[in-house]
């Protein structure tokens, strides 16, 4: 993921979160995906907090970099556009967004240069209808509304993953060997079918067409040249430890 991707992701709003576990879990999944800037409304247990340290497996930069603020408002003071993350209804006449549809609308308003953040609410009760109320829409789940609470970690990893969703695999890009050139595919056939032909596997009516099932089969398989030389040097192994047996 690209300095710019990562710089431009959202703000990381904890509002009145009760456990240091769970800001160091939160930090840790927004360390995963490329967020880094976190702000905390009011902790319950203070701040800093070791147990937060403890929990978010070496994502202390998050932790470190974390701000503190005495109240929701003043932690969005700079925000040109926030989401409050519920998963009830507020009766208030916002947008409800879920994360597939809010990470398109946060990642064009910060390509645009607005500042952007997400609200999360305390563990046990989540966001009051004031610290929504400061939101432009809200950002709920697809959850099982008979079982919708979510953990804080929990919640900020779902929105995280959306935003990391797309860029690049961590290591897709390795280099592996190339496609096995077709002269190398035919060697092996050959060499393969002759192996067979000298322990009887074809019955002689039928050779041509189990020998094109053959090659189809591994055709379907889009060898690499490592893959070609792995297999012949298992056939060679095999007709060489057979006629050392003979011997």
């Amino acid at each position: 993921m690209s300095e710019e991707r990562r710089e431009a992701g959202p703000v990381i709003v904890l509002v009145a979160p009760q456990l240091g576990e769970n800001i160091g879990m939160a930090a840790r999944a927004m360390a995963n995906f490329g967020l880094r800037e976190l702000r905390i409304v009011a902790p319950r247990d203070g701040w800093p907090n070791p147990a937060a340290d403890a929990a978010s497996a070496g994502a202390v930069h998050v932790l470190e970099a974390a701000t503190l603020h005495a109240t929701t408002a003043e932690a969005v003071g700079d925000l040109a556009f926030v989401l409050a993350t519920t998963a009830r209804a507020r009766g208030q006449m916002k947008r409800v967004y879920g994360p597939a549809d809010a990470v398109p609308e946060l990642r064009q308003r910060a390509g645009e240069g607005q500042r952007v953040g997400i609200l999360f609410g305390p563990e046990r009760t989540g966001l009051e209808n004031d610290d929504v109320a400061l939101a432009d829409g809200i950002l709920t789940f697809p959850v099982e509304p008979r079982f919708a609470s979510l953990n804080l970690a929990q919640a900020v990893l779902l929105v995280a993953y959306e935003w990391g969703r797309g860029g690049p695999l961590p290591f897709a890009a390795e280099p592996g060997t190339p496609p096995a050139p077709r002269v190398a595919l035919l060697s092996m056939f050959d060499y393969l079918e002759a192996a067979l032909d000298q322990a009887g596997f074809y019955p002689p009516d039928k050779r041509p067409p189990m020998a094109r099932n053959m090659r189809d089969m591994f055709l379907r398989m889009d060898m690499t040249e490592q893959d070609v030389r792995t297999l012949r040097g298992a056939i060679r192994a095999l007709v060489e430890g057979r006629m050392r047996r003979k011997a």
